[in-house]
Parts: structure tokens; C-alpha cells; sequence
């Protein structure tokens, strides 16, 4: 990897020495050491990067000990970057003093580029061509994801505003990511049937956060099927399947022996690992991800199919996906190999229903109606997959309206990689990005490919240009920052300020302030559908904006909140765009938003030792 200069006070060359030498005699015993022996005491933890620049400087002897490709430079690097070792492979030739300058230029650039997302993006969401600064950076991607995850992973209620763009950044570089690793996918032929792998880039890319990867799932089926065929062996020690090897393509052939799995896989699946269907929470999205199906144990019929699937195949027993309506099934072929096959030829396992084996009778039953042959046929990975982001969309149009339907526009997303010109979606998302005033640039571009695609949309396209192109009008009329004294007179009946805990008398929510208007600022809408007219003030008193612990925004009225005397976090996703710091009993505002409020932070001082000491004095009587 390119090296690239350092900051000067991290840069780690030989010019970093300092003049003054050590003792000759000193020297002398500590370079006449076996070179194991100074490698293991450079490695002992004490010495900073820093310091061994200073020391590799001093003669040729320590210079060859502590040479780039070495063991010194390889534990700075670990030491100080621990999550990158994975990265590596032992064999390899590595540069440690090279890719440890490379490191630390792209976590300063990174540091960099989060720092500046408050102040270009305070006032709205990032656009599109936000993170292309991050983009454009030289350095491998791992490098800045990995300085991300270290902001993110820092201690403490502080630098809440570089964590909450760091974890935006981050969102979206391995989104991009994994949705490019799914394109790819996708274009494998069909014969190509790795129905696990396209299930974890699903999960991957609505859950891209977590460490989640296709290797560690494996691993944890891998070991299912290690158990699988302890019981196996107990039925039949002698089983071909036991002699398979991982990434063994063989199937077993007689419907004996694969009857034999099959009943070993139940037995381990649903009596001893005790995995069912989720019946109770079954419209939950964690049901769907493969990751979280391993950890909980349960899940919906599509997602308990593909892990029963991966585990039977690796075993040998050539089930088919089948794309039954209102409930996933897999096909186990009773039929002689080569023999003309029609439906009542297999055997349909329901693997939400503990590896129940079903007629084609009991199927019509399991979902009420008659269907048709052809819904009983084998799908391909992309038709399954297909499947389980339409689960995932349904769910994500259930999101409640204060929520930021992060789950519908990732399903949208993965739907749309897969079907680039569906309409109807197209639209759907068009729509989703309007109403929540992001990305009008990408909303234009959306609604001229539906255009293309079917003109006779003209009627709800039309209707989103314009008022789209309205709504880039007024962002380019706005001028300044409205900024709001709390000395000004038209304010004096504000009592809160904006970083207070603070509950609400009616509906019982913690919250915290964010930003206050004098009066109601809503339209006559909004007033009378909240019914704001039977407040005993009305709209003519202060309103607040506040982030609610259930993680909507809502606009309060003064008179319905309160402080909070038990002061505690808010978890809202949002709460890192105002504020940089909790106390313990408030907020404290960042740079972008103390401008608008520049007044506000003396009074909640203020308040705080008025409210929370007299508290804390009154508890010490």
C-alpha cells in the first residue's frame, strides 16, 4: 500500500531522534542482546510508535531490529489497530511502517470529514452527494471504516455529534458496499444456487453495523451439522454423510439414508436446540435476518427453510425451495431419478412446522385454499431472496409515521437492485423521500426514469416534480441562521431551554429539548387535528420540539411539559445532531446548534443547580 506523509507530531521516520545519544557503554550491553531478545523487549507495550522511530535511529544494529517488515512494527501495528489483524494473512510480506503511516493519514482525514458533517449538514439530512468526500479518498476502505468504528466505540457520553455522523458515514460506505457485493451476486447463473449467502447479504445490508458475514454463519451451521451427525451416527454408524467434507457437493440418493437425516436434523433442530417458528412475534424483521434466526432460535417460514435447506444439503439431501403462498415449503423427491414428476411425487417439508412432512392435501390445508400445480414447482435463489425483501418491504410499510422508515428504504433498495424497473416501487420510493423531505435531487431523478418506463404515470409524477421543484426553491431562498435570544422580549414566556430532560404530563414521555418557538409555528391543520384549542392556552403559548426515548420528534406545548426530577439519557437516534454531551442531568447543545440558541445554555445551568441541587440537598438532610 502507498505511503503518504504523516502529521508531523505522529510521524514515525528516523527524523523523529533526538540529538542526544545514549551512554556508549549503555548502548554497547543493549545492542550485544540476541535480536529476540530486543524485539521481545520493542514489543513489551511501553514503547509508543514514537519512541521506537527515536530508538530504530540511534544505530545500525537497533535499526535492523526494528525494520518496517518486522516484528516491532507489526505489534505497534496490532497494538494500536487490533481489529485490522483479520485482514492480514501470516504469509504475507507486510510493510508494518508503511500501512501504520497509511493508517494514521486516513484516521486524521477521517476525523476530518466527520468533524466538518455538523457544520455543512446541521440544518438537513445529508444529500446524496454527501459522503463523496469519503469517496474520493486515497487509502484502503478498510482503513477509514476502521477509524469510524473507533469514534463510534469511544467511551462515554461525549462527542455525541462525531459519533452520530461517524455512524452515518459508516452506514453508508458499507451499504454501498454490500449492495454492490449483491449486484454481483446476481449475476451468477441460475444454476448457481447459494441461497445462504444471498440471505446474509440481505441481512448484511439492512444490519450493516453489525459484524455480520457470511464465514461466521457458516461456521455456526457448521457446527449444527457436527451435531446432526452425532445423531446420525447413533442411527447409522455406517451413513455416507459422515463421510463428507466441508464444501462436499455429493447427494445421497436412496430415500432411506436421506429419511435417516432428515430425522436426525429434527431431532437436533427442534428437540435439542429447541429452534422454532416464531408464532408469537411473527411481523418482526429480526425474523428474517440469518444472523439473528442463529442467535434467537426462531424465525418465519422462509428464513427456518433456508437454514433447514443449507444444513440437509450439507448433509447430502437435495430439498428445493418452493415458493408456496402465505407459507415458504421445501420439496424432499420421492420419484425415481429420471422419472417424469408431477407434484403428489414429493414429500413437502414445513420447516416452520418442526420438519413436519406434508401431502400435497395437507398443504392446501396448512394455508386453507386450493392452489395451483405450478406453485408447487423449485424456485431460484433470486426468486427466494425476492421473497424475503417483499416480507421485508410489508414490514417496513407497518413503521409507525414518527419513525424514519430506515427499513422500508433499505428494502426498497435491495428490492430495486433486483428489479431496477418496477414502477410501482419506484414511485413508492419517490414518494418516501418526498414525504421525508430528503434527497430532492434524487426524487427528480427517480421520477424521470418512471417517466421512461411508463408514461401513463405522467399524472403522479407530475404532481411530485413540481412540488419537488418547489421544495428546492425555498431551500435556495432560505438566508442565514434564525437565531433565537432568550433576552428578546416576544420571548419572555419561554420557561425551558433547549438541552432539558424533560416529561410530559399527559402522555407520561421522557424527553429532551431541541428547539422552542414563542408561539404554535404549525398551520391550522395540524392545530386542529392535535386539538391544541382545548389547551387552556391554546397556541398562543410555547411550543417545543423534542426528541422522545421512543425515538420520535414531537412538538409539545409548554403547559404539558414538566422538568424531569430523575434525569436520565434519551436513546433517539437523533440526539447526536444537537447535542455533543450528557451530563448526567442535561445536554449540552454543539457548536451548530448553540448558534441558533446562543442564549439558552446559561439558563439550563441555571436550572439545573436550582432544580437538581435543591433535589440533591433536600436527599443529604
Amino acid at each position: 500500500m502507498a505511503a503518504a506523509a504523516v502529521d508531523s507530531a505522529m510521524e514515525v521516520v528516523p527524523a523523529l531522534a533526538e540529538e542526544a545519544a545514549p551512554e556508549a557503554a549503555g548502548l554497547s550491553c543493549l545492542v550485544n542482546l540476541p535480536g529476540e531478545v530486543l524485539e521481545y523487549i520493542l514489543c513489551s507495550g511501553s514503547l509508543s510508535a514514537c519512541d521506537i522511530g527515536r530508538v530504530s535511529s540511534t544505530c545500525r544494529r537497533l535499526r535492523e531490529v526494528c525494520q518496517s517488515s518486522g516484528k516491532v512494527w507489526k505489534e505497534q501495528f496490532r497494538v494500536r489497530w487490533p481489529s485490522l489483524m483479520k485482514h492480514y494473512s501470516p504469509t504475507d510480506y507486510v510493510n508494518w511502517l508503511e500501512e501504520y503511516k497509511v493508517r494514521q493519514k486516513a484516521g486524521l482525514e477521517a476525523r476530518k470529514i466527520v468533524a466538518s458533517f455538523s457544520k455543512r449538514f446541521f440544518s438537513e439530512h445529508v444529500p446524496c452527494n454527501g459522503f463523496s468526500d469519503i469517496e474520493n479518498l486515497e487509502g484502503p476502505e478498510i482503513f477509514f471504516e476502521d477509524e469510524l468504528v473507533c469514534i463510534l466505540n469511544m467511551e462515554g457520553r461525549k462527542a455525541l455529534t462525531w459519533k452520530y455522523y461517524a455512524k452515518k458515514i459508516l452506514y453508508y460506505l458499507r451499504q454501498q458496499k454490500i449492495l454492490n457485493n449483491l449486484k454481483a451476486f446476481l449475476q451468477q447463473p441460475d444454476d448457481y444456487e447459494s441461497y445462504l449467502e444471498g440471505a446474509v447479504y440481505i441481512d448484511q445490508y439492512c444490519n450493516p453495523l453489525s459484524d455480520i458475514s457470511l464465514k461466521d454463519i457458516q461456521a455456526q451451521i457448521d457446527s449444527i451439522v457436527e451435531l446432526v451427525c452425532k445423531t446420525l451416527r447413533g442411527i447409522n454408524s455406517r451413513h455416507p454423510s459422515l463421510a463428507f467434507k466441508a464444501g462436499d457437493s455429493s447427494m445421497i440418493m436412496e430415500i432411506e439414508l436421506q429419511s435417516q437425516v432428515l430425522d436426525a436434523m429434527n431431532y437436533v433442530l427442534y428437540d435439542q436446540l429447541k429452534f422454532k417458528g416464531n408464532r408469537m412475534d411473527y411481523y418482526n424483521a429480526l425474523n428474517l435476518y440469518m444472523h439473528q434466526v442463529l442467535i434467537r432460535r426462531t424465525g418465519i417460514p422462509i428464513s427456518m427453510s433456508l437454514l433447514y435447506l443449507t444444513i440437509a444439503r450439507q448433509l447430502g439431501v437435495p430439498l428445493e425451495p418452493v415458493n408456496f403462498p402465505s407459507h415458504f415449503l421445501l420439496r424432499w423427491c420421492q420419484g425415481a431419478e429420471g422419472a417424469t414428476l408431477d407434484i403428489f411425487d414429493y414429500i413437502y417439508i414445513d420447516a416452520f412446522g418442526k420438519g413436519k412432512q406434508l401431502t400435497v392435501k395437507e398443504c392446501e390445508y396448512l394455508i386453507g385454499q386450493h392452489v395451483t400445480a405450478a406453485l408447487y414447482g423449485v424456485v431460484n435463489v433470486k426468486k427466494v431472496l425476492q421473497r424475503m425483501v417483499g416480507n421485508l418491504l410489508s414490514l417496513g410499510k407497518r413503521e409507525g409515521i414518527d419513525q424514519s422508515y430506515q427499513l422500508l428504504r433499505d428494502s426498497l433498495d435491495l428490492y430495486l437492485a433486483m428489479y431496477p424497473d418496477q414502477v410501482q416501487l419506484l414511485l413508492l420510493q419517490a414518494r418516501l423521500y418526498f414525504h421525508l423531505g430528503i434527497w430532492p435531487e434524487k426524487v427528480l431523478d427517480i421520477l424521470q426514469h418512471i417517466q421512461t418506463l411508463d408514461p401513463g404515470q405522467h399524472g403522479a409524477v407530475g404532481y411530485l416534480v413540481q412540488h419537488t421543484l418547489e421544495h428546492i426553491e425555498r431551500k435556495k431562498e432560505e438566508v442565514g441562521v434564525e437565531v433565537k435570544l432568550r433576552s428578546d422580549e416576544k420571548h419572555r414566556d419561554v420557561c425551558y431551554s433547549i438541552g432539558l430532560i424533560m416529561k410530559h404530563k399527559r402522555y407520561g414521555y421522557n424527553c429532551v429539548i431541541y428547539g422552542w418557538d414563542p408561539t404554535c409555528m404549525m398551520g391550522h391543520e395540524w392545530i386542529r387535528n392535535m386539538n391544541v384549542h382545548s389547551l387552556p392556552h391554546g397556541h398562543h403559548q410555547p411550543f417545543y420540539n423534542v426528541l422522545v426515548e421512543d425515538g420520535s420528534c414531537r412538538y409539545a406545548a409548554q403547559e404539558n411539559l414538566e422538568y424531569n426530577v430523575e434525569p436520565q439519557e434519551i436513546s433517539h437516534p437523533d440526539v447526536g445532531r444537537y447535542f455533543s454531551e450528557f451530563t448526567g442531568t442535561h445536554y449540552i447543545p454543539n457548536a451548530e446548534l448553540e448558534i441558533r440558541y446562543p442564549e439558552d445554555l446559561e439558563f439550563v445551568y441555571e436550572t439545573v443547580q436550582n432544580i437538581y441541587s435543591a433535589k440533591k440537598e433536600s436527599i443529604d438532610e
